[in-house]
């Protein structure tokens, strides 16, 4: 059948994904042809010290996201979609979203970005013996209640973003066993969150006399192929203003950018890896066997079907980047030189290739918020710079692609050294890598090893979830999802691989050197800079 008839006999699968600076919807075949993409661009807000997106703003965004792509769909085909063969929606993980029992919002949403947990990060990292990173779900729990707020005695739901809209949808309290992996930790042989890390943590919070428990309270797990419940009239309404989507759809369990991130690089089995660049980084390699000891710098989650996979995750990536290319963008404009978005960011990367391997002597630090990989709460964005330094266009912006990935790199050298994990393929994805050949090849010097992008892997995170709905319509009786990719998806898609360059890697080692030594800077700069 053609693709209008596709789009009328719902033989589709829709992803929407609510990314930490665009909400992007995709719709595929069953082949997973791209058909149509939406979007939606927001951004969140610090607000009383919290980085957060408010209900409203999550609501209207994930509706005109969805308003974008059924525009996009009738231009293109001259129908609008009123049924798929089934919906996936992921979301940025971690963080918090507290409801009572009523469904209300009792405390604000806190997102991944945040860093005021560390309290409540220590203890449960001591008592679980598992690395408890600031921004996971339980963290943001747990400090809840050292701090004593009083939403905590009322709270009914606790969840992710993707959780969230996916219970909007279907009014099922539901997660994928890749985004519950960022909320608290995984048994990968239950595929549910660890059980005697539960009790652990009841018996922790049990003086404190709540009517709930752990589990009452976080969201059951699925794995990928599941089916996570089904889209409700309340549901359809709440997506589509215009009223032409129906309910009854099936919906695939909801997942963390992670999982979709692995899901888009076909990077869902062991000894693959893939590297996913934005406003936040994070690399994320399939293990075989688990880590000899607990890392604070390494997070610990899970496939979409629950294989162990250990993240180097970086809070920032390219936010500065993308805002010294906005200035460029600015000084164009004021020049009277009439250029588009795209077009600035392809010239600005490519010029970069001229620069220096160690980028002239710059050293630049994009920190919007706290990294956890340095130990750092707080952020100062800062460029420094000596009187010898090779300061010109290509070095500038050479220096700042290589910063997106200077955090990331120190977790990857963890694994990649202290570990010896073996990868048998890094992918890369992300808006970091949609100028052909760039950051591709930063990102190889970096892990010293081929990088491999896809022609897709533009479409990232959100292609990721319409995938794993497609699974979930069109998979075969005991297929896996690993082979579902490999056999069915990947097979005739075509992608660039480019290997590390000597000159390129040895610079970013030395790059790194400056980058450790110069975190002195940034931390007198938090310590100094408080306006």
């Amino acid at each position: 059948m053609d693709k209008k008839e596709m789009i009328i006999r719902g033989k589709t699968a829709l992803g929407i994904e609510l990314g930490s600076t665009r909400i992007k919807g995709v719709l595929i075949d069953l082949q997973g042809n791209v058909l149509a993409v939406g979007i939606h661009d927001w951004e969140n807000s610090f607000i009383d010290n919290i980085w957060t997106y408010s209900l409203e703003e999550i609501h209207a965004g994930a509706r005109k996201c969805y308003s974008s792509l059924r525009k996009a769909v009738e231009d293109a085909y001259g129908v609008v979609p009123e049924t798929y063969g089934a919906i996936g929606v992921s979301a940025m993980m971690h963080g918090y979203m507290a409801l009572d029992k009523d469904g209300n919002q009792i405390a604000p949403f806190q997102t991944w970005r945040n860093t005021n947990t560390q309290q409540a990060a220590d203890e449960l990292t001591e008592l679980f013996d598992f690395n408890i990173p600031l921004r996971w779900s339980v963290a943001h729990l747990y400090q809840r209640i050292l701090d004593g707020e009083e939403h905590v005695k009322a709270l009914d739901y606790v969840g992710t973003l993707s959780a969230y809209i996916h219970w909007k949808l279907t009014g099922k309290k539901v997660i994928g066993i890749g985004d519950a992996s960022g909320m608290f930790p995984i048994d990968s042989d239950t595929r549910t969150y660890d059980a005697s890390m539960v009790e652990k943590f009841n018996r922790l919070v049990e003086p404190h006399g709540y009517s709930w428990k752990l589990e009452d309270i976080f969201p059951k797990v699925l794995v990928a192929g599941e089916n996570a419940g089904e889209l409700t009239e309340e549901g359809a309404a709440f997506l589509d203003e215009s009223g032409s989507l129906k309910a009854g759809i099936m919906l695939c369990p909801p997942e963390g950018d992670a999982g979709t991130g692995m899901t888009a690089t076909n990077s869902v089995a062991p000894r693959t890896g893939n590297v996913s660049a934005g406003t936040s980084t994070f690399a994320m390699i399939v293990l075989e066997k688990k880590l000899r000891k607990v890392y604070r710098e390494i997070d610990m989650v899970t496939t979409p079907t629950g294989f162990p996979c250990a993240m180097s995750h970086a809070n920032n990536g390219t936010s500065d980047l993308n805002a010294w290319v906005g200035l460029f963008g600015e000084f164009a404009e004021l020049m009277g030189i009439q250029t588009s978005t795209r077009e600035l960011f392809e010239k600005l990367y490519t010029e970069s290739l001229k620069g220096d391997p160690i980028c002239g002597g710059l050293l630049a630090y994009g920190y919007y918020s706290g990294e956890n990989i340095t130990m750092l709460n707080e952020g100062r964005l800062a460029f420094l710079r000596t009187a010898e330094s090779n300061f010109n266009l290509a070095n500038f912006m050479r220096v700042h692609l290589y910063t997106s990935l200077g955090a990331v790199k120190m977790g990857l050298d963890i694994l990649m050294e202290d570990e010896k994990v073996k990868v048998e393929r890094i992918m890369g994805h992300g808006g970091f890598f949609k100028t052909k050949g760039v950051g591709q090849r930063y990102l190889a010097a970096a892990v010293g090893a081929p990088v491999t992008v896809m022609d897709t892997a533009s479409e990232g995170g959100a292609w990721g979830i319409a995938l794993l709905a497609a699974y979930l319509a069109d998979k075969r009786p005991g297929e896996k999802l690993e082979d579902y990719l490999e056999n069915r998806i990947f097979k005739e898609l075509s992608g660039e691989t480019i290997a590390p360059y000597a000159r390129d890697a040895a610079g970013f080692e030395l790059f790194m050197e400056r980058y450790k030594a110069g975190l002195a800077v940034e931390k007198a700069a938090i310590e100094a800079i408080d306006w």
